[in-house]
C-alpha cells in the first residue's frame, strides 16, 4: 500500500491527531518504493533502515507531547544531487560510482532533517541534470503515471522526484531547476512545482549544473505544500504566512504572445485557454503583450549559455578520464562549453542584464508583475521515440525547456500548476514573478489553484 495522494497539511493533521503514526506513514511510502511498477527506476537508493529509525524516534517524541517541527514524520524524497553524509552523490551517473561518500549533509538536507522530515531515499534523474526529458540510459527512466501503457517521459531532470510523489513513494520531493527541471516533470505528471529565485535556497553541498542558474525547489500536491517546503528550505518566514490566497479580482497577469505558444499542441492549448477563462471569470485581468526579448534568448544562448560554460568548468577533469561512462547526449552538451572564452562569458553576463531590464520594462508598461503561460507547450511524448532518434531527442528537449528557461534567465520565480481536466493528459499552467517575489507568487498561486479547483468541481 503506497501513500494516498494527500497534501502535507493533511498528513500533519493525521499525525498530530493520532490517526496514523510516522512509522505507519513511512511503511506506506516504503511499500510504494518497492511495490510500484516504477520503483526500480524511480530511486537510486532507498533509505529504509534510517527512514524507519527516524519515524520511530518522531513517534516517541510525539507521544511524549514534545513540540515538533513542521515536517515531523512525513516522508520526503530528495534528488540524487544533494549530499548526504555517508552517501555517494552520483547525480544519476556511473562515472561517480567510485567517488568518496559525502562527509557532510548539504544545507538542504540539514534543513529537512531539522524540520523532522523522514528522508525516504535518493531519486533518479537525467544524468548531471542536463536535460528536460528525464531519460537515463544508466538506471532506466520511470514512466509517466498518465500513460504507462505507451510509456511516456516523466520530464526531467527531476524525473524520479515527480514519480516518487505520483506513485505514493513520498509525500513530496525536493528537486533542482536550472532550466525547468522542477516545473517540467510537475507539469507532465500532474503535480505542483515551485522554482524559487535562484539565491533563495543555499546550494552548498549540491552537485552543480550552472552556478548562475541552479535553484532548489519542491514537487508536491498543492501550492500550500510547496510553500511549506520552501519555508523550510529557504529558512524564511513561517509557512502559514506564505499561503494566504491573494484576491484575484483586479489582479493583472501578462500573457506573452512571443514564442511561448509556438508549437503548442491541442491538449495544452485547450487546457490553457480554459484556465484563462476561469481566471477572467473571477475578476483577473489578462493582458496579452509582446516580449521580443523572448525571441532573442536562443541567439543569446547560441554558444550553450551559462549551463555549458559552467558545467564544462566542473566536468572537464571527469570527461578527460571517464568520457566513456557518460550519457553521450549529456557529454555532448557539456562539451559545448569547452571553446568558450572569458570574453564570451562576460558578454553573456552583460546581455543577460540588458535582457532582464527589457523584460521588466515590458511588464511595467503593461502594469503587470506576473507572467502567465503554458509550462511546456506539449504533453509528454513516448520514451521509445526519443530513445531512438538523436534529432528528435534534441528538438524535443529544446521545446520542453523553452518556456521554463525564460524564467531562469530572468532570475525569476515560478510555479507550475495542473490545469487539465480530470482524466486528461496532464498540462501545467506557469505563473512567474520577478526576482525576489517568491512569497507573493505563492500567495497568487493559492488563489489560482482554488479557482481552477472550483472549475473542476463544477465540471464534475
Amino acid at each position: 500500500m503506497s501513500l494516498p495522494p494527500k497534501t502535507l497539511g493533511y498528513w500533519r493533521a493525521e499525525l498530530d491527531g493520532g490517526r496514523i503514526s510516522s512509522r505507519e506513514l513511512t511503511e506506506q511510502a516504503l511499500d510504494g518504493a518497492s511495490g510500484s511498477s516504477e520503483a526500480q527506476t524511480t530511486f537510486l537508493m532507498v533509505h529504509a533502515a534510517t527512514a524507519r529509525a527516524t519515524a520511530n524516534a518522531i513517534d516517541v517524541l510525539r507521544a511524549a507531547k514534545v513540540p515538533l517541527p513542521p515536517l515531523a514524520g512525513i516522508p520526503i524524497s530528495i534528488k540524487d544531487l544533494f549530499d548526504e553524509a555517508g552517501q555517494i552523490t552520483r547525480a544519476g551517473s556511473r562515472v561517480l560510482n567510485g567517488a568518496p561518500p559525502a562527509a557532510l549533509d548539504s544545507v538542504v538536507v540539514q534543513r529537512l532533517r531539522a524540520a523532522g522530515a523522514v528522508i525516504i531515499g535518493r531519486t533518479n534523474m537525467t544524468e548531471f541534470a542536463y536535460s528536460g526529458l528525464g531519460l537515463n540510459p544508466h538506471y532506466g527512466t520511470p514512466r509517466n503515471p498518465w500513460d504507462r501503457t505507451t510509456g511516456r517521459i516523466p520530464g526531467g531532470s527531476s524525473s524520479g522526484a515527480a514519480v516518487s510523489v505520483t506513485d505514493g513513494m513520498a509525500a513530496a520531493a525536493i528537486g533542482t531547476d536550472t532550466g525547468g527541471s522542477v516545473r517540467i516533470p510537475s507539469a507532465l505528471c500532474g503535480l505542483t512545482g515551485f522554482k524559487p529565485t535562484a539565491r533563495r535556497v543555499p546550494t552548498e553541498g549540491v552537485l552543480p549544473l550552472s552556478f548562475t542558474l541552479d535553484s532548489i525547489g519542491p514537487l508536491a500536491r498543492s501550492v500550500a505544500c510547496c510553500a511549506q517546503l520552501d519555508a523550510v528550505l529557504s529558512a524564511k518566514a513561517n509557512a502559514d504566512a506564505t499561503v494566504h490566497p491573494a484576491c484575484l479580482l483586479g489582479q493583472s497577469f501578462a500573457v506573452p504572445r512571443t514564442l511561448v505558444f509556438d508549437g503548442i499542441d491541442a491538449a495544452v492549448s485547450r487546457a490553457f485557454d480554459a484556465a484563462c477563462c476561469t481566471l477572467s471569470s473571477v475578476g483577473a485581468r489578462l493582458v496579452e503583450i509582446d516580449v521580443p526579448e523572448f525571441a532573442e534568448l536562443a541567439h543569446i544562448n547560441r554558444l550553450g549559455g551559462f549551463s555549458a560554460a559552467e558545467a564544462w568548468a566542473w566536468h572537464e577533469p571527469l570527461l578527460q578520464t571517464g568520457q566513456a561512462e557518460y550519457d553521450p547526449r549529456v557529454s555532448l552538451r557539456i562539451r559545448r562549453g569547452a571553446t568558450r572564452t572569458a570574453a564570451d562569458y562576460l558578454r553573456l553576463m552583460g546581455e543577460r542584464r540588458r535582457w532582464i531590464a527589457g523584460v521588466q520594462q515590458r511588464l511595467l508598461d503593461a502594469n503587470c508583475d506576473t507572467l502567465l503561460m503554458p509550462t511546456v507547450p506539449v504533453v509528454a511524448p513516448p520514451i521509445a521515440l526519443l530513445q531512438g532518434s538523436d534529432e528528435l531527442y534534441g528538438n524535443t528537449n529544446l521545446l520542453m525547456l523553452r518556456n521554463p528557461t525564460l524564467i531562469n534567465f530572468l532570475d525569476g520565480c515560478a510555479l507550475s500548476l495542473p490545469c487539465h481536466r480530470p482524466g486528461e493528459a496532464p498540462v501545467g499552467l506557469m505563473l512567474a514573478g520577478m526576482s525576489g517575489h517568491d512569497e507573493r507568487l505563492l500567495c497568487l498561486g493559492v488563489a489560482v489553484e482554488a479557482a481552477l479547483a472550483h472549475r473542476c468541481i463544477k465540471l464534475l
